[in-house]
């Protein structure tokens, strides 16, 4: 699957209007030369050029680089990276009546990220690269996770405090600790080691090993 596959079905999947074949071109381009080079070092000349289109015809459907790049990552982030955490997501990890063992939750939870992560390297790159510098993005991702996440970790958090499984610490500690620790993992076997002589069973073994070691009464 191509970069832009995975984009293409995350389009499909939320019944978003087709694009049209010039417009898979130039976000073919986009998304690999984003990818490739950062959005502030890419310019739309360079983007046209691998796109095979004149450079006119990409402000003919995005007016700015930017909108271009929002074009791109707003989806990737509002209706994959966060409603993948927040709908899919959580149907799939924080089921009622499951997980009653904490290492079980860590685990679904690991194994879900690492799949999509697999999935998703170029655009996560993009995402990571860029949410940084585009405060708008940073607000749609905390209005989903906090109205759609946070209510259910919180509830397993306190069960799991409540048995005596884990330390009462915040619920937002456990938050951060569980996911620099996740995210850490992802970024470092896909983005910045990918080519590493990686066993990805043990090493999520480890993860999960190591935030139990921590979190554990």
């Amino acid at each position: 699957m191509t970069e832009y596959d995975a984009f293409k079905e995350l389009l499909e999947s939320d019944d978003q209007e087709q694009l049209t074949p010039k417009q898979q071109q130039i976000v073919q381009a986009a998304i690999e030369m984003f990818s490739e080079k950062g959005y502030a070092s890419t310019s739309t000349s360079e983007i046209a050029k691998r796109a095979g289109v004149a450079e006119g015809t990409i402000f003919r459907h995005y007016k700015t680089k930017k909108d271009l790049l929002l074009a791109i990552v707003s989806p990737v982030i509002t209706k994959l990276a966060v409603p993948f955490i927040a709908q899919s997501f959580v149907k799939q990890v924080f089921k009622e009546g499951e997980h009653e063992d904490f290492e079980e939750l860590l685990r679904t939870i690991l194994v879900n990220r690492f799949e999509f992560a697999k999935k998703n390297v170029p655009l996560l790159k993009i995402v990571l690269q860029e949410v940084a510098f585009h405060p708008e993005l940073q607000d749609r991702y905390k209005e989903v996770f906090r109205a759609e996440v946070l209510p259910h970790f919180e509830r397993f958090i306190s069960h799991y405090q409540e048995q005596g499984l884990i330390k009462d610490y915040p619920t937002e500690t456990v938050l951060r600790l569980v996911i620099t620790t996740v995210i850490g993992f992802l970024v470092t076997r896909f983005i910045i080691m990918p080519d590493g002589e990686w066993d990805d069973e043990a090493e999520i073994d480890r993860t999960i090993d190591y935030i139990l070691n921590g979190l554990q009464v």
